[in-house]
């Protein structure tokens, strides 16, 4: 699918001189011009009965689309789903693509894995989404008005019975190496997913009937932390070096005590989690090799609470620009990773 505007694009793909398996769709003029309104465009056209969603970018691993479709054979339709796992590949072209490649880590080895098995809700990935055609037509779609259509899409999927499966395949990314790229990335990214909670909670009775009590503070946890825990994290943080700064309090009451118990169990078993996760993440994705980089993990987050302030600007002024982010810039490769998880022994033997 191409815009119908776009001659570039459309020449390049022309100088490919692809097999007939492919097919050129323009896209009729028309508004948002988003990647799920050029989705909903294709969808009518599909005559298979798995539909597959990759980035350009992106490099699956080589049995992905059959690992798939077995998987899919054997289980019940309510399956709708299943999302592979994406890794960074360009980790090594600076600090901010390791972090990445972290964070992604975390997200997509041990977070998701999690709210799957647990058969909670979860908002998926941009990419490597495996559907049944027919729930996708079921479901009308993808909201081509969201920019972040996946993690809307997924939710949604909830709502309506389905499930979401994780795919233990692979599927490598190219991650911004500059901070200007990752920050215009990361705010589309968090608009959308202002977006997708506006939308979700906009009738709250509604929500807790079609999902259940458990699956709605699951989904309102998780949303929790992609939309408004980010654009606090300064102000905690601040606070937090103010009161370590100043001394530990000193309570002179049991409410005092109380508050202040509160408050320092919230500071460490806060940081502690943000590092486990992140050590175990590493673990399964073999980076362990990394672990010098954790220290950089309080910046990483005040960058993303500043791409979440630019985002709510975004909301408010410009709902449905789509920041693009531009590939093909990638100075490193995943074939230098494996290496790295020698690199750390202790922190492998801390691990369970």
């Amino acid at each position: 699918m191409i815009e119908h505007d776009d001659h570039a694009t459309r020449l390049a793909i022309e100088a490919l001189h692809l097999p007939a398996t492919y097919e050129i769709v323009v896209a009729p003029a028309g508004w948002p011009r988003t990647k799920p309104r050029a989705l909903n465009i294709a969808l009518p056209l599909v005559r298979g009965e798995l539909l597959v969603i990759f980035d350009a970018e992106d490099a699956p691993a080589p049995a992905q689309l059959r690992e798939a479709a077995e998987r899919f054979l054997r289980a019940p339709r309510k399956l709708a789903c299943l999302q592979a796992r994406l890794a960074i590949d360009n980790i090594e072209d600076s600090w901010l693509t390791r972090l990445f490649a972290i964070e992604y880590a975390v997200l997509f080895d041990v977070l998701n894995p999690g709210l799957a098995g647990l058969g909670l809700p979860l908002p998926l990935g941009g990419s490597s989404n495996h559907f049944r055609t027919e729930i996708l037509r079921e479901m009308c779609g993808w909201d081509a008005w969201n920019v972040t259509e996946d993690a809307d899409l997924g939710l949604r999927l909830a709502r309506f019975g389905y499930d979401t499966g994780i795919l233990p395949s692979s599927t490598l990314e190219e991650a911004p190496a500059r901070i200007d790229a990752w920050l215009r990335q990361r705010r589309r990214w968090s608009k959308g997913w202002m977006q997708t909670f506006i939308t979700l909670t906009r009738d709250p009775r509604r929500l807790v009937a079609e999902l259940g009590a458990a699956n709605t503070l699951a989904l309102v946890l998780t949303m929790t932390t992609l939309v408004i825990a980010p654009p606090l994290w300064p102000f905690f943080t601040a606070l937090m070096v103010h009161d370590l700064w100043t001394g530990l309090p000193s309570p002179a009451s049991a409410l005092e005590l109380i508050e202040v118990v509160l408050w320092l169990s919230a500071a460490l078993f806060g940081t502690g989690s943000i590092l486990w996760l992140a050590l175990l993440g590493m673990k399964r994705r073999k980076l362990l090799g990394l672990w010098p980089f954790l220290p950089l993990l309080p910046l990483y987050y005040l960058l993303t609470s500043a791409a979440a302030w630019l985002a709510l600007y975004d909301l408010i002024l410009r709902p449905y620009h789509w920041h693009k982010t531009e590939h093909g810039l990638a100075k490193t490769s995943w074939q230098a990773v494996p290496a790295l998880a020698a690199k750390a022994p202790a922190v492998r033997a801390a691990l369970p």
